[in-house]
C-alpha cells in the first residue's frame, strides 16, 4: 500500500529543521521519524501535538517500562504495526522487555505468566479501554494497587494520545521505518 501523505523532504526550511529535530529524543541521531516527516506538513498541529507526546515520551510519572508496555499494547490492538515497530525497536530492550514480552504485547493475554501483577494490570486496562473506552471496577481496583492517581491519570492520557497517533500512522498509511521490528502477524513492519 502507498503511502497517503508524504513527509516533507529535505532539504528542510530552518524552521522545519529545528521543528523536526525538536520532535526526536534528546541524543538520538536518527533522521526524523516519518510520523514526524508528515505531521510537519502541518506544522501549527504538530507543535500542538508535540508538546504533549514529548511530556509523556520524557517527563512523565510513569516508569520507561510501564510507558513503553502501554504504548506497545495500544498500538498492537489498534494493528498500527508503525508505532509498535518503532516503539519495540527503540526501546524494548532498554526498558527491560524480553522478546517473549516484546511478542506477547501483541500476541498475548494480560493473565499470561510472562507478565507481573503490576504488568498485568496495565494490559488490562489498555484491552478494557480499547474494547469499551472505558475501564471496569476490577481493572481500575488492579491498577490502583500499582499506580496513584496522577499515574493512573497518565496512564488514561498516555492510552489515548498513543491511539491517535495510530489513527495518523494507520489513516495515513506511513510507511515502515526500514530498522523498526515487525509486528507479530505481520511481514513487515508497516503492516
Amino acid at each position: 500500500m502507498k503511502q497517503r501523505i508524504d513527509g516533507v523532504t529535505p532539504p528542510y526550511e530552518p524552521e522545519t529543521d529545528r521543528a523536526l529535530h525538536r520532535w526526536m529524543p534528546p541524543g538520538v541521531a536518527r533522521e526524523p521519524l516519518m510520523l514526524f516527516k508528515v505531521l510537519e506538513r502541518h506544522p501549527e498541529l504538530a507543535s500542538r501535538m508535540r508538546a504533549l507526546g514529548a511530556g509523556l515520551l520524557v517527563h512523565g510519572r510513569l516508569s520507561d517500562a510501564d510507558r513503553e508496555l502501554v504504548i506497545a499494547r495500544v498500538a498492537a490492538r489498534c494493528g498500527c504495526a508503525y508505532e509498535w515497530g518503532v516503539h519495540m525497536a527503540t526501546y524494548a530492550e532498554t526498558v527491560g522487555l524480553t522478546p517473549r514480552q516484546v511478542t506477547l504485547t501483541a500476541t498475548g493475554g494480560p493473565d499470561h505468566p510472562a507478565w507481573s501483577g503490576r504488568q498485568a494490570a496495565l494490559l488490562r486496562a489498555v484491552d478494557e479501554l480499547h474494547d469499551t473506552a472505558r475501564v471496569g471496577d476490577a481493572a481500575w481496583s488492579g491498577l490502583r494497587e500499582h499506580l496513584d492517581e496522577p499515574e493512573v491519570l497518565e496512564l488514561l492520557v498516555l492510552a489515548g494520545w498513543y491511539r491517535t497517533i495510530a489513527y495518523v500512522a494507520n489513516g495515513a498509511r506511513i510507511e515502515p521505518e526500514p530498522w523498526a521490528l515487525a509486528l507479530p502477524g505481520t511481514d513487515r513492519p508497516g503492516g
